[in-house]
């Protein structure tokens, strides 16, 4: 794996560490997808727990008090998102929370002959990988038996935002996700990163596919504020509730996000 192309990541989410976390706590709609993919991971008992991606740590320090006897691990390729997360694992107190720079390829070296029956990744951190099926792999092996994991996306066929997009007279941002590099959510800063179907994610790996749902299918995405203004509170529900109940359709496989539970 290129360790340039690592460096570059790292040093974006490096500036934008903090102004992510301020991102997160003013958007609702960040923060109500975040719950749904942590109820998925509390579907599964586990003892040996792994995030692969968390930021500025809302996800770790969560895990860790909520599941006391577990062991709480994860790797992030910034080091500001490790300094931050490691600052409220310290202030929690929590002996059983683990975190470390790396990428999915480091995760073996950082946390030696350590094996998971849960690994999951919120929001994307896969697509920022070189390639997609060799990251599938090292996920796997560190997979115990019986495991799950629970990976979301951003996807590539996001129908919604295509369709704002274009009646913004932006073709050039409606269609960007279709292209070989995506340049991440930024207008001014670019982030080489890539979107995927679910065939693709699929056939990433020889694990069966167990769950999925997509996410903001009709509700507007969480980039979309001045919409989501408009838009008369009971609007705002309904459309919650009909994303709900299309999440596991084939319409739900065009939304912004996709969450997948692979089972070994």
């Amino acid at each position: 794996m290129s360790e340039q192309y690592y460096k570059e990541v790292g040093a974006y989410y490096d500036k934008d560490a903090v102004d992510f976390e301020r991102r997160y706590w003013q958007n609702d709609v960040l923060q109500r997808i975040r719950q749904s993919f942590r109820e998925q991971v509390r579907q599964h008992e586990f003892s040996s727990v792994l995030e692969v991606g968390f930021g500025p740590g809302f996800a770790p320090p969560h895990f860790a008090q909520t599941h006391p006897q577990a062991k709480v691990y994860g790797v992030d390729i910034s080091a500001e998102m490790v300094r931050i997360a490691k600052g409220k694992i310290d202030e929690g107190k929590l002996a059983n929370a683990y975190v470390a720079q790396g990428s999915v390829e480091d995760i073996e070296s950082r946390f030696p002959q350590v094996r998971y029956d849960m690994i999951y990744v919120f929001f994307g951190a896969l697509n920022t990988v070189e390639d997609l099926g060799l990251a599938m792999k090292e996920l796997e092996k560190l997979l115990l038996p019986g495991g799950r994991m629970v990976l979301t996306f951003v996807n590539k066929w996001y129908a919604g935002g295509m369709a704002i997009e274009l009646l913004k007279g932006k073709p050039k941002w409606a269609f960007a996700r279709l292209k070989k590099v995506w340049g991440g959510y930024s207008p001014t800063q670019f982030l080489a990163s890539k979107c995927y179907t679910t065939s693709e994610v699929k056939h990433s790996t020889e694990l069966p596919c167990v769950d999925q749902r997509g996410y903001s299918i009709l509700f507007p995405a969480w980039y979309y504020h001045k919409i989501h203004k408009l838009l008369p509170r009971k609007v705002r529900m309904l459309l919650w509730q009909w994303d709900h109940s299309l999440s596991r359709t084939s319409i739900g496989t065009l939304g912004e996000y996709m969450l997948y539970e692979f089972r070994k």
